[in-house]
C-alpha cells in the first residue's frame, strides 16, 4: 500500500467564510516530489477548488511561494519526504494580504520595487548607432549576485521589520537596487538615495538575517542594505570632513 502524508492547507474563500479555516489531505508520499507536486495532487484530484500560483516549476518565476510549517518556501524545491511522517502545514507568505486560499496581494510589493527604481538610469542614453554598453567581467561581477533575484517575496515573509513596519521597502526591493548601483552602465545612484535612505528605507532594517537565510537564490539581501549602509556612512563623513568634495 502506497505512503501517504498529511498536508494541512489554509483555505479561504471570502464569498463563503469570512475567516481563513485549515483543512486537511491525504497525499502520497512519492519519491522526489516536491510540495508543489502534492498541492497540484490535490488540485487534480481531490479538490479542484484549492487555489494557489505556480508557473514554471523550476525555481526561476517565484510565484509558488508559500509557509511550509511556518518558514517561507519555494513549493517547487522544497521535498515532500523532508516533513515525513507529517503532517505539512501549508500557509499563504506572511505580511500579505490574502485574496483566496494561498494566493496573496503584492500589489504593495510591486510598489515597493517601484520605489528602488530597479532599472537602468542614465544621463543621458548614447544613440543605437554607437553600439552596446560594453562591460569587462569584472564589472558584471560587481553586481551579478544581486541580479539572482525572482521576486519570490519569501524574503518579505521572513523579515520581521515587514511585519511591524509595513512602509519599510524590504529586503528585495533594496537588493535590486543595489544591483543597478553596482552597475558600470547605471547613473541613478542619486536618485535611488532619495528614496531609500529616508524613511522606510535601508536604516529600518535591524541585520535580522533571515531574508538571506531563505533566498532560494543566495542574493543575500541582508549584505546588500549593509553594504548600502556603510556607502551612506562613509559618504556622510565625507560630506562633513570634506564638504568641497560635493560642490562642482
Amino acid at each position: 500500500m502506497e505512503q501517504t502524508i498529511t498536508l494541512q492547507v489554509q483555505r479561504y474563500i471570502p464569498e463563503q467564510y469570512p475567516e481563513p479555516y485549515f483543512q486537511s489531505y491525504e497525499v502520497p508520499l512519492r519519491k522526489k516530489w516536491v510540495i508543489l507536486d502534492a498541492l497540484n495532487y490535490i488540485k487534480d484530484e481531490i479538490d479542484g477548488t484549492l487555489t494557489y500560483r505556480w508557473s514554471c516549476r523550476m525555481g526561476v518565476c517565484g510565484s509558488c511561494g508559500m509557509m511550509v510549517n511556518d518558514r517561507p518556501a519555494l513549493t517547487c524545491a522544497t521535498f515532500l519526504e523532508e516533513y515525513a511522517p507529517g503532517p505539512v502545514r501549508i500557509t499563504p507568505l506572511d505580511y500579505f494580504g490574502i485574496i483566496r486560499d494561498l494566493v496573496v496581494n503584492t500589489d504593495d510589493f510591486m510598489g515597493k520595487l517601484k520605489r528602488a527604481q530597479p532599472w537602468l538610469i542614465t544621463d543621458e542614453a548614447k544613440p543605437l548607432s554607437e553600439g552596446a554598453y560594453k562591460q569587462t567581467p569584472q564589472e558584471k561581477a560587481e553586481y551579478e549576485q544581486y541580479s539572482m533575484c525572482i521576486n519570490c517575496m519569501l524574503c518579505y515573509s521572513a523579515c520581521p521589520v515587514v511585519g511591524l513596519e509595513p512602509d519599510f521597502v524590504g529586503p528585495a526591493a533594496i537588493a535590486l537596487a543595489q544591483r543597478y548601483n553596482y552597475d558600470s552602465r547605471d547613473e541613478g545612484e542619486d536618485q535611488r538615495n532619495e528614496e531609500l535612505t529616508g524613511e522606510g528605507g535601508i536604516y529600518s532594517c535591524t541585520l535580522v538575517g533571515e531574508c538571506s537565510e531563505v533566498c532560494p537564490k543566495a542574493v543575500d539581501p541582508a549584505g546588500a542594505i549593509q553594504r548600502y549602509k556603510a556607502t551612506g556612512a562613509v559618504e556622510w563623513w565625507q560630506s562633513v570632513l570634506m564638504p568641497w568634495k560635493g560642490k562642482s
